[in-house]
């Protein structure tokens, strides 16, 4: 199976190297500047338990041939589109996998590609590039979850699946996609939202009086939200997320905190916004969303 990664950042960057190690047939697409680089001196990770380099293949988007079986997008939201149209010459061919936060991107490459060339997936990983350039990996999680959307898609998902599997991260195969995504999205919401109104990590909230509650409130907001579109967060799941939104002591934020303190653009819209629009299509209330959501829209308005 040959893949191409779009972009060599946090999520890029860290499995696809590790997918490299493992054997398997990776292309990074990148822009100029990031592509001498890396060609210079390798594309480095590091990690809580060590570093290494990798040597990539690496082509640009005027390179690109349609002999791609799988075109994985790591891109933030906002850059979808751009990244779809750096991908024109390779896209007639194989299927879409995007490891985008949110859901709405499904919808979009859907009417683009349609459904049965269009695979779900989830990554949890919290990386940065660093000055160097090098991918710095800032906790120890790092997993990929993944998903067949239809039943043409099963088969190249499993092969995916098994590549994953000689890696040494957590990889995870979902019959039903779409709830892992949902799943990541009411917590990831919470965790932006939260860390984004606070300017704190999720100790720090957790050390003031309402703290935890305010915490439990937000993320059942979210969680009410997700039910009314039919994909109801399991209790199991609800439980485990609570203990991470409320731990004492946890250095935890959103990488939309980190975005918004370096004065970066950040997936405000589509992490709150559209999750808001969900709610506002079934009368739900979610005033402390509101709330992060309109932060974060003055926030961004103000930088300009």
């Amino acid at each position: 199976m040959k893949i191409l990664i779009v972009g060599a950042g946090g999520i890029g960057g860290f499995f696809g190297a590790k997918l490299q190690q493992s054997g398997a047939d990776i292309t990074y697409l990148l822009r100029e500047q990031r592509q001498r680089l890396i060609v210079g001196q390798g594309l480095t990770i590091e990690t809580p338990k060590g570093s290494f380099t990798i040597h990539p293949k690496t082509v640009l988007a005027d390179q690109l041939e349609p002999i791609y079986d799988l075109i994985i997008l790591t891109c933030k939201a906002f850059d979808l589109n751009d990244s779809l149209k750096s991908v024109a010459k390779a896209s007639s061919k194989g299927v879409i996998l995007p490891f985008l936060n949110g859901f709405t991107h499904l919808e979009a490459l859907d009417r683009e590609f349609g459904k049965a060339r269009v695979m779900g997936g989830v990554a949890h990983i919290a990386a940065t590039i660093s000055e160097s350039g090098s991918v710095k990996q800032l906790t120890e999680i790092n997993s990929l979850t993944m998903g067949p959307r239809t039943p043409e898609q099963v088969a190249l998902c499993q092969e995916l699946f098994a590549l994953c599997q000689k890696s040494d991260f957590d990889s995870f195969y979902k019959e039903n996609i779409n709830q892992a995504l949902w799943d990541k999205w009411v917590f990831l919401a919470t965790l932006a939202g939260m860390t984004t109104i606070c300017r704190g990590s999720i100790g720090e909230i957790a050390a003031t009086p309402d703290g935890k509650e305010l915490c439990k409130r937000m993320f059942a907001e979210c969680c009410a939200i997700a039910l009314s579109q039919k994909h109801p967060i399991a209790e199991k799941t609800q439980l485990t997320s609570e203990a991470i939104l409320t731990k004492e002591g946890s250095p935890s934020t959103a990488s939309m905190l980190r975005d918004l303190l370096a004065g970066k653009k950040n997936e405000y819209q589509h992490i709150l916004g559209d999750l808001i629009g969900f709610a506002s299509n079934k009368s739900i209330d979610c005033p402390l969303l509101k709330i992060a959501f309109t932060h974060m829209a003055v926030e961004s308005k103000n930088r300009v």
